[in-house]
């Protein structure tokens, strides 16, 4: 027989077992409401089908609130009043509610199952572990919100968190939600500018930070950076709480304090009371304040409200994540950004436990997660395609003799996977039968678009299809749906959910502007993003529209180049950006990450260069392919490639404050 000539992207390579999918949270789904399949469910949630009352987009959010056990302390008038349009949708009119409440007190309560449950395993980088039960995460969470009282926060106050990735931190996020105030977390890896502006923007009242963390064997110190940007920003910071990572190590950092507004943890929220009651909130108070950079402008403040806030992670980790009693469940991500505060919340409001890791992904060696997962029995594992290929690189032999076992399902977010390295994740991480839970959404919905569902069969790199109750669509530039067509489009949403932002931090007109100005008549959400639905229903990324590489006429997107270059043997990572080009207006320049052991040389540029020509057109065949080490990233492992291009075109670099090594953007000058 044959070998099956078909490409790695285009076969189907996950086939989940009967047993597996009667024991999925969605399958138990859809057989308590007689529905057959994946695109049947979607309809059903989406759709509001001719006979069939239990369905549309009304009927999932209105039953999900109790199918998944969310408790309310007064219940709402309706599902939601789109009077105004999607673009000011408002969920659960009437309804109060407390994240807090639903995430913390209820399963600490004295006659809770989960009281003794362990909410919150957390590993610091030098192998300190510490454990945190529910009934210590409800006692710390009131003294967070009493200290906050104290400090004379109210209602719609906001407060920042500016922390390393520390037990604490998430005691800080249920405290702020407890008393009412707006959390506003900031990434312990930003410089002074990008603080500044995430205190300035949304007049932060309130700062917590603390004296550091490490990272790759050394100590970051977060208090002088949180002073600078405070003094920097155009707004009184009152109060700032001062958490102390370094003590009770053998590091010792000058803690700078200015008096009447700096208090250390220990004195400012240690002595009080550790009882407190969480307030009961109307459905659209806002809960959080997170801020997306962007690639121009100021950061644009995303607001998330307590109803939308809570019940979009639930329903992703449940459904999705399959959450099940016993699981624990780690993605590397930071609280300052959207994964840090959808990981707790969508696993808290079930009882469950999260795993937190402070440090570097290969620190001290490259198997430090593969070490964590053996050790701490993880059962989900999420992280970038990015830092997947930086680990590949590495070798498989870091793999050996950790037993990976406990795992469930894997997940990715954040860009563009290439087939290798989704069949190496698939196959070495997950031992070959471990579905890839490849979602896509963003900052403004804390959430989804895009999600395949456990029980599916998967290709490389989809996404599946549209998330539960997600009328999500693929669109031509007149408005016009392409997606059974197969055609290239751009995604948008037809309808809002109560996660997507209920406007912008600075004004509604930005809000429309950014979301809601490409499609008027319908509105549609433009959500930036091109993709594509295949022969057999799934759903494929190709990139951001906005970044789509115009070359003589033709467009393409840099994640299809980079994929084709993924195709060569020798290549494991690839950054693909366009620069200015006399004859065809723009040509295609490639950098370029070897495998371990490569010999960088002429040759490999050829084939490479061969490789794009022959499956995406001679026209993309790069103009140059340059050799690097590595790839500026964020903390999470995500490719600035906004960096790489203006790196290579000489323009304004624009803020860095995000990028982990910058050192690697005078590499990228220096390519060859």
């Amino acid at each position: 027989m044959s070998a099956d000539p078909t490409p790695d992207s285009e076969r189907i390579v996950h086939e989940p077992s009967q047993e597996f999918v009667e024991s999925t949270n969605v399958w138990q789904f859809m057989q308590t409401y007689g529905i057959e399949d994946r695109e049947a469910v979607i309809e059903r949630t989406t759709t509001d089908l001719d006979g069939e009352p239990e369905s549309g987009v009304d009927w999932f959010w209105d039953e999900l609130v109790d199918y998944l056990g969310v408790d309310f302390f007064e219940d709402y008038d309706s599902v939601r009043d789109d009077t105004d349009g999607p673009q000011f949708t408002d969920w659960y009119p009437g309804g109060e509610l407390n994240i807090a409440y639903n995430t913390v007190d209820r399963h600490a309560a004295v006659d809770s199952e989960t009281r003794n449950t362990v909410a919150t395993i957390w590993e610091g980088e030098d192998g300190e572990v510490r454990e945190v039960t529910y009934h210590e995460l409800h006692r710390q969470a009131n003294k967070v919100a009493n200290a906050l009282a104290e400090r004379d926060v109210e209602t719609g106050d906001r407060v920042g968190l500016y922390m390393p990735m520390v037990p604490e931190v998430v005691s800080i996020l249920y405290g702020c939600f407890k008393i009412g105030a707006v959390a506003v977390p900031i990434f312990s890896g930003f410089g002074v500018d990008a603080t500044a502006t995430r205190l300035e923007d949304p007049a932060c009242d309130v700062l917590f930070t603390a004296d550091g963390f490490y990272r790759r064997g050394s100590e970051v110190t977060l208090k002088g950076a949180a002073d600078e940007a405070i003094e920097q920003a155009d707004h009184h910071v009152a109060h700032t709480i001062v958490y102390e990572r370094f003590a009770d190590t053998d590091t010792v950092v000058d803690v700078p304090m200015t008096e009447g507004r700096d208090q250390f943890w220990d004195a400012a929220v240690e002595p009080q009371s550790a009882t407190f009651e969480t307030k009961s909130l109307p459905s659209d108070q806002e809960s959080m304040l997170l801020y997306s950079s962007g690639t121009t402008g100021k950061p644009k403040g995303i607001v998330h409200t307590h109803a939308g806030g809570l019940l979009q992670p639930a329903k992703e980790i449940h459904f999705g994540f399959d959450q099940q009693p016993g699981d624990r469940f780690f993605w590397m991500s930071d609280i300052g950004w959207m994964m840090g505060p959808w990981t707790l919340i969508g696993n808290h409001a079930f009882g469950g436990t999260v795993f937190v890791y402070e440090g570097a992904p290969d620190y001290p060696d490259p198997d430090r997660f593969w070490a964590m997962i053996d050790r701490h029995s993880l059962t989900q594992f999420g992280i970038s395609p990015t830092a997947i290929r930086a680990l590949r690189k590495q070798g498989d032999e870091w793999l050996d003799g950790h037993d990976l076992s406990s795992l469930r399902l894997l997940g990715s977010t954040g860009e563009p996977w290439d087939a290798e390295s989704w069949l190496w994740f698939y196959e070495h991480v997950g031992g070959g039968d471990t579905p890839i839970i490849n979602i896509s959404g963003g900052t403004e919905i804390c959430g989804c678009f895009l999600m395949p569902m456990p029980n599916q069969s998967l290709k490389p790199c989809s996404l599946g299809g549209p998330g539960l109750g997600m009328d999500v669509d693929i669109v031509n530039s007149a408005g016009e749906s392409v997606a059974d067509s197969h055609e290239r489009g751009f995604l948008v949403a037809r309808d809002s959910c109560p996660s997507m932002t209920k406007s912008l931090w600075d004004g509604d007109e930005r809000y429309l502007e950014e979301y809601w100005s490409t499609f008027a008549d319908p509105p549609l959400w433009d959500h930036g993003d091109w993709a594509q639905k295949d022969e057999d229903g799934l759903w494929f990324l190709h990139g951001r529209a906005d970044d789509a590489l115009n070359v003589a006429g033709r467009k393409v997107g840099p994640a299809e180049v980079e994929g084709a270059a993924m195709e060569h043997t020798e290549v494991n990572q690839v950054a693909a950006v366009g620069v200015p080009d006399d004859t065809t207006g723009t040509a295609v320049v490639t950098y370029v990450v070897t495998e371990a052991g490569v010999t960088e040389s002429d040759d490999l540029r050829a084939a490479i260069r061969a490789m794009i020509g022959d499956q995406l057109g001679k026209p993309f065949r790069p103009r140059e392919v340059l050799f690097v080490d590595e790839f500026p990233k964020t903390q999470s492992g995500k490719v600035v490639r906004r960096a790489v291009q203006a790196t290579y075109t000489g323009e304004e670099l624009g803020d860095l404050s995000s990028i982990e090594n910058p050192e690697a953007l005078d590499r990228l000058a220096d390519a060859r």
